[in-house]
C-alpha cells in the first residue's frame, strides 16, 4: 500500500524517503522485505528500512578527506554514468531507482541527522509517547518520530510492532493471556500519544492513521489438555471489535463467528483508504502483464460511503467488522 500512496501522490519532501519503514527491535514480519517492496511498480517507489537503533540509515557520514562539494562533484559523475547506462536497458526499474537513491543519499546526509534527533523534542512529548516506559520506549520512539517524518512531508510511514513469530510477535497460537499482556502495554501509550500530538499539532486534518493487524482469532478458546496453554486458531470470517456507544461499523453473529451486518472484503479498505487520500482506485492503475493491475485487484471494489459520513459526523474512527 505504502508504494501505491507514493506512486499516485509522490512526495512532498525532495531530502526524505517517501515511503518510511520501522520494524520492531525483535524483527520483522515473516514476509520480511516483500511487506515493503514496489512490487510490480517501478523499484523508486519501495520504502526504505530505518533501523531501530544506532545510526537510523547506515554509511550516510561522508568522507572526511572531501568537501560537500566534491561529493556533490562525485553524486552528478554517478548519477551521468547511470543514466547512459540505463539509456540503453529501457525499463529496467532498478536501475531509475539507484539513481534516485544516490541522490536521496546525499541528501540524507543533512536530514537525517536533525529529523531523527528526538532529543529536540521536550520532556513532555517524551513522557506523552512514553518513551521513559520499559515496555513502551521502543514503540514509542517509533511513533515520535514517524510525527517527525510527516511533518517534514514524508508521505507514507510504517510501523511494525512485535517481531518474528510467537510470544515475540502478535501471533498467540499459545498463552493469549500472556501474549497480551506483554504487547498490549508496548503499544497502548505511545499511539495514544501519537493521536494526541496530531491533533495538538493539527496534523490529524490531514493524516490518516490505520491501526491493522494481519488476521482476526476464533471467539472460542481451545484447550488441549492439563499443562498447556490456552490457545484460540486463526480466523478470517469475522472479528468483534469492543463496541463503546455507536464506534463500530459491521457486526459478527452473537458469537463472534460469522460477519452478518455490513461485511466487507479487505479490497473495500483499501477503496476507502485511496479514496480519503484522494485517488479512485478504479483510475490509479499501473500496466503489467498485460493488464491495468489495481491495489484493489480485478474484482469489484467499493468505498465505504457511510463509514466516511460516520466519521465526519462522529469526529472520531470506527473499527471494521469485515470476512
Amino acid at each position: 500500500m505504502g508504494a501505491w500512496v507514493t506512486f499516485g501522490l509522490g512526495t512532498l519532501n525532495q531530502n526524505l524517503p517517501a515511503f518510511v519503514v520501522m520494524l520492531d527491535p525483535r524483527g520483522g514480519p515473516p514476509t520480511d522485505a516483500n511487506s515493503w517492496t514496489s512490487g510490480y511498480r517501478p523499484a523508486t517507489f519501495q520504502g526504505t528500512c530505518l533501523r531501530h537503533e544506532g545510526e537510523p540509515i547506515l554509511n550516510l557520514q561522508g568522507s572526511k578527506t572531501m568537501t560537500r562539494q566534491m561529493q556533490r562533484s562525485q553524486v552528478d559523475t554517478i548519477n551521468a554514468l547511470n543514466t547512459e547506462h540505463q539509456a540503453a536497458r529501457p525499463g529496467y526499474s532498478e536501475l531509475a531507482a539507484r539513481i534516485a537513491n544516490y541522490e536521496l543519499a546525499f541528501q540524507l546526509q543533512t536530514t537525517a541527522p536533525e529529523v531523527t534527533d528526538l532529543s529536540q523534542e521536550t520532556e513532555a512529548t517524551h513522557h506523552l509517547y512514553g518513551l521513559h516506559d520499559k515496555r513502551a520506549g521502543n514503540f514509542g520512539r517509533q511513533c515520535l518520530l514517524a510525527r517527525r517524518l510527516v511533518e517534514r512531508g514524508v508521505r507514507f510511514v510504517q510501523l511494525y510492532s512485535g517481531g518474528n513469530a510467537q510470544q515475540s510477535s502478535w501471533d498467540a497460537h499459545h498463552g493469549v493471556e500472556k501474549n497480551l499482556s506483554k504487547h498490549a502495554p508496548e503499544v497502548d501509550q505511545p499511539i495514544a500519544g501519537l493521536i494526541s500530538d496530531f491533533k495538538r499539532s493539527g496534523l490529524l486534518d490531514e493524516t490518516l492513521v490505520i491501526w491493522g493487524g494481519e488476521f482476526g482469532r476464533q471467539p472460542t478458546n481451545e484447550n488441549k489438555g492439563p499443562g498447556t496453554q490456552s490457545e484460540r486458531i486463526y480466523h478470517v470470517d469475522g472479528g468483534r471489535p469492543d463496541q463503546r456507544g455507536n464506534q463500530l461499523y459491521g457486526e459478527t453473529d452473537e458469537l463472534g463467528m460469522q460477519a452478518v451486518d455490513n461485511p466487507r472484503h479487505v479490497r473495500d479498505i483499501h477503496a476507502t483508504i485511496l479514496h480519503l487520500l484522494g485517488l479512485d482506485h478504479r483510475q490509479r492503475t499501473y500496466f503489467y502483464g498485460g493488464l491495468e493491475q489495481k491495489l484493489t485487484g480485478v474484482q469489484q471494489a467499493k468505498v465505504i460511503q457511510e463509514l466516511i459520513v460516520w466519521i465526519s459526523q462522529n469526529g472520531c474512527p470506527a473499527p471494521l467488522c469485515f470476512p
